[in-house]
């Protein structure tokens, strides 16, 4: 198969566009700028590289027509944010493509209700990214639906991986709480600790749009929840990756409108974002459709991220 890869040298495609070319397609990745991937791999130079600025195409109207002009079987947008831009695309696409495979994020179900959330649930996103995510799949299924569009939506967790800091124990992105876990100290949570986190390694979610492509005539039309197997609270977080690098949890929780006075507005912005939402999502849809099986759980991904972070920035714990 020839695949597009719109946004192929972030986090997913620096797995994903290596499994394509073993996998034996034919290779296309579009990107703003030749930048390289988070992990280098001998098989990139098998790939094909169209530099598109995509915001610049479809202010010019002609980033649809250019992704076309590529002749892919296969399309996989990682980087599509607003239902201007889906449809757009979408447009120039329509009878052209054997699959367009979109990916979304588990921000479309807003407050975690039911949980395990499924992909069934009414969808009540609570902020812009989630909105727009969700207007985008509403339209995409419904052009799916009335003309035989035939895409795929993937909705990954947190992603994380080596090169990039995984979402802490705090919701944020601060690195020193694990610092703080590996060296005994305190470290203090909102609440009580029991809102939920539900990550996934980048290579989990590149196995999941690959075996979209291998399974594609059963997941047209559908949308499946990518993340592992069980998602985890903020306390439960924090107390295993203590144990990890062997101390024990030193906790301590302060009300919300309390905490967020002890750090700064974007950890504090961050955090409320994530406890908001606390996504716990189901992944039976896509194990029993895509044949989806996660190789690492939410700790895995974290401490391989956390393990890369330590020996980049030559962290000592003594």
């Amino acid at each position: 198969m020839k695949v597009v890869v719109i946004g192929g040298t972030g986090h997913i495609g620096t797995y994903l566009v290596p499994l394509l070319v073993v996998a034996g397609h034919e290779v296309t990745c579009v990107s703003r700028q030749k930048s390289v991937p988070y992990s280098l791999n001998p098989l990139w130079k098998f790939v094909r590289h169209v530099l598109i600025d995509r915001p610049e195409a479809e202010t010019g109207g002609t980033f649809g027509t250019a992704i076309k002009a590529l002749q892919g079987d296969v399309v996989i947008d990682l980087i599509c944010f607003t239902q201007a831009s889906a449809t757009m695309l979408t447009e120039a696409l329509m009878g052209e493509v054997q699959q367009f495979i979109h990916c979304g994020t588990m921000w479309v179900h807003g407050h975690s209700e039911l949980v395990p959330a499924k992909e069934t649930q009414e969808q009540k996103p609570i902020d812009e990214y989630g909105i727009n995510k969700a207007e985008i799949e509403s339209y995409l299924l419904s052009v799916c639906r009335r003309q035989g569009f035939p895409v795929t939506i993937l909705h990954p967790g947190h992603i994380t991986g080596p090169g990039w800091l995984p979402i802490n124990p705090a919701g944020n992105l601060d690195p020193e709480i694990f610092v703080k876990l590996a060296r005994g100290e305190s470290v203090t949570l909102p609440n009580q600790g029991m809102e939920t986190l539900h990550h996934v390694h980048a290579d989990d979610v590149a196995q999941a749009f690959l075996h979209a492509i291998d399974y594609r005539q059963r997941c047209i039309g559908e949308s499946f929840h990518i993340v592992s197997e069980q998602a985890i609270t903020l306390r439960g977080f924090a107390i295993a990756m203590a144990k990890w690098f062997g101390q024990e949890a030193n906790l301590c929780f302060k009300p919300w409108e309390e905490w967020k006075t002890t750090v700064s507005q974007r950890d504090a912005e961050l955090t409320w974002d994530h406890i908001t939402h606390s996504p716990n999502g189901s992944i039976e849809k896509a194990k029993l459709l895509l044949n989806y099986q996660p190789r690492y759980s939410s700790l895995q991904a974290v401490q391989e991220a956390v393990s890369y972070y330590f020996a980049k920035q030559e962290v000592t714990l003594l």
